[in-house]
């Protein structure tokens, strides 16, 4: 199994540079085709304090100031990606997370940045890219320009996420020097070893040799991280959104502590 075709995003607020060749490696690790995207959005009519609104001269200035930008990520894009790799470009002016939801059926995987801020019109929405895309998300770490994934942590749980995630994750997993399938255990019982044991059993079905770990405690991002950070892993694997999402936003869980946090490389699907 490989990845075909890759899409990366191109933030319009962010240097283009880094994800980009981040882009690169990987078509070249995966023998892939790349796709580069780029989107944006112009804010509705809105009243503001004083009871303006927005009108439309404002917002074609916008659009005006869109295009442009995206002009300037594809020459970056189209300049950055060697002829050795056969690639193409996409933009539009509508919602970054919506382009790259419908984007998505063209690929096999989708590489984005991290958070940076919380304006939807220019800035992509992990969250509801992982649910909604159908493709598995790697969320790359902040600034970097490489994916190593020498050292990869499973974050698995019993759930169909966890299961599509590796599946997903197989390409990484069979290029790392080190995999381990690591799960918080809460009950402390036999379920969650035997459980371990059927995925190392799985992953080596596929050639992949896979250490298992229990991590005692009760289920939690910072501890799946302090013990990612414990085995010098560069990339964690995890199904997205175990819990609903509505739970997971007001009472905290896994998959948001992962969003939120910048320093690790992380992939995840749903």
């Amino acid at each position: 199994m490989s990845y075909k075709s890759i899409i990366v995003n191109l933030a319009i607020d962010a240097t283009p540079a880094p994800i980009v060749r981040v882009g690169i490696e990987l078509a070249e690790r995966f023998g892939t085709h790349l796709i580069g995207l780029a989107a944006a959005d112009v804010p509705p009519l809105v009243a503001t304090g004083d009871g303006m609104v927005y009108e439309g001269e404002i917002m074609q200035i916008q659009r005006t100031e869109i295009e442009k930008r995206l002009a300037e990520l594809r020459a970056e894009f189209e300049r950055l990606v060697p002829a050795s790799i056969t690639s193409e470009w996409g933009q539009a002016v509508c919602s970054p997370t919506r382009f790259l939801s419908v984007s998505a059926r063209a690929a096999d995987l989708i590489v984005t940045g991290g958070v940076d801020g919380d304006n939807v019109f220019r800035a992509v929405d992990i969250g509801s890219l992982a649910l909604g895309a159908g493709r598995p998300v790697l969320v790359t770490a902040g600034n970097i320009e490489h994916i190593r994934a020498k050292t990869v942590l499973v974050a698995w749980k019993d759930t169909r996420e966890a299961r599509r995630a590796i599946a997903d994750a197989l390409p990484f997993l069979a290029k790392a020097n080190e995999v381990v399938v690591a799960t918080i255990d809460t009950n402390r019982n036999e379920t969650s070893r035997d459980s371990l044991d059927d995925v190392a059993v799985f992953l080596e079905h596929h050639g992949i040799k896979a250490q298992t770990e229990l991590i005692a405690g009760e289920a939690d991002g910072d501890r799946l991280l302090t013990f990612a950070r414990s085995i010098h892993a560069d990339l964690i694997v995890s199904g997205a959104y175990g819990h609903s999402r509505l739970r997971e936003w007001a009472f905290g869980g896994v998959t948001r502590t992962l969003i939120e946090e910048n320093s690790i490389n992380r992939f995840m699907s749903y």
